[in-house]
C-alpha cells in the first residue's frame, strides 16, 4: 500500500497531539527525512509548550459566573460588540525572543517596561516570529472571526475588537494569543493580493493607558502604536510608514466606535 502523503493537517495534528498513534509515527518518520520542515515544526511544539506553562495559571482559576453557559449564548448571539468585563485576568509571564532592541519611538519616551515602548517591542517580535510561517501563521482563521473575537475578550478580560482593513487592501487571516512579558496578547493577521502581511498586537496596558499614536521602526519593519482606555494596540509591517499612517489611523477609528 502507498503510504499517504503527509499535509499540512497532519503537520497541525502532531503539533496538537491530535493524531493516531499510527499517523503520528509516519509524521515523525517524515520530518526525520525533512530536517528544514522538522526545525519549523519544532519551533511550533516550542510555542505550544511556552503558550501552555504561560497561561496555566489562567487556565486553573476558577470560572467566573459571568461566563456561564447561558450568558455565552446570549453574547453568541448579540449582531456586534460584547460586554466590557469587570475584572481583568491575570497575567502570565514570559517572554517569547529576547531583547529586540533597536526600536525608534518618535515623539514619545520610555518611561516604563510595561508601557508603549515595551508593546512596541512585543508587537516586532510577534512580526518576527508569526508573519513568515506559511503553514499556521494564526490559531484561528478569519472564518472563525467571530469565536477568535469571543475567546480573546474573554482571556484578556477586555473587549477586544479586529478591524477591517479590506478598504486599504488588506484581508483579515485571522489571529491567535500570544505570551508576552506583560500577560496574554491578542494577535491579528492580514495580508494583501502581494503576500505582505501586517500585524495588529492588543494587550491590558499597566502603564500608559491612554498614549497618542507614535511612529515605530526596526530594520525593515514599521509600525505605529497608540493606548486607549487601558489597552495598546501596536499596527507593524513592512509597508512604509507613509503607508501605514492611514491604515493605522482606519484601525483606530474603527477600534474607538467600537469601544
Amino acid at each position: 500500500m502507498t503510504p499517504r502523503p503527509i499535509t499540512d493537517d497532519d503537520l497541525h495534528g502532531y503539533v496538537d497531539q491530535q493524531l493516531a498513534p499510527n499517523r503520528t509515527e509516519e509524521v515523525r518518520a517524515y520530518l526525520a527525512d525533512h530536517p528544514e520542515v522538522s526545525a519549523r515544526i519544532n519551533g511550533y511544539v516550542e510555542q505550544r509548550e511556552r503558550l501552555r506553562a504561560a497561561l496555566a495559571p489562567i487556565a486553573e482559576e476558577p470560572l467566573p459566573s459571568r461566563l456561564n453557559l447561558t450568558r455565552m449564548i446570549e453574547a453568541q448571539r448579540r449582531p456586534r460588540g460584547l460586554p466590557r468585563w469587570a475584572s481583568a485576568a491575570a497575567a502570565a509571564a514570559l517572554v517569547l525572543l529576547g531583547g529586540a532592541g533597536g526600536w525608534s519611538l518618535n515623539s514619545v519616551s520610555r518611561p516604563a517596561a510595561a508601557g508603549i515602548a515595551s508593546l512596541a517591542r512585543e508587537a516586532a517580535e510577534s512580526y518576527a516570529v508569526f508573519a513568515p510561517d506559511r503553514v499556521r501563521p494564526v490559531e484561528l482563521r478569519a472564518a472563525d472571526r467571530v469565536d477568535l473575537v469571543d475567546w480573546l475578550t474573554q482571556r484578556l478580560g477586555r473587549h477586544v475588537a479586529a478591524p477591517d482593513l479590506s478598504s486599504a487592501g488588506y484581508r483579515f487571516m485571522g489571529g491567535r494569543m500570544v505570551a508576552t512579558a506583560h500577560g496574554p496578547a491578542a494577535l491579528f493577521m492580514y495580508d494583501d493580493d502581494h503576500g505582505t502581511r501586517l500585524v495588529m498586537l492588543a494587550r491590558p496596558m499597566a502603564t500608559e493607558r491612554d498614549s497618542v499614536m507614535s511612529p515605530l521602526a526596526q530594520d525593515a519593519v514599521n509600525g505605529f502604536a497608540w493606548a486607549e482606555h487601558g489597552m495598546g494596540y501596536s499596527l507593524v509591517g513592512p509597508p512604509s510608514a507613509e503607508i501605514l499612517h492611514p491604515i493605522a489611523d482606519d484601525a483606530r477609528r474603527q477600534i474607538a466606535h467600537d469601544i
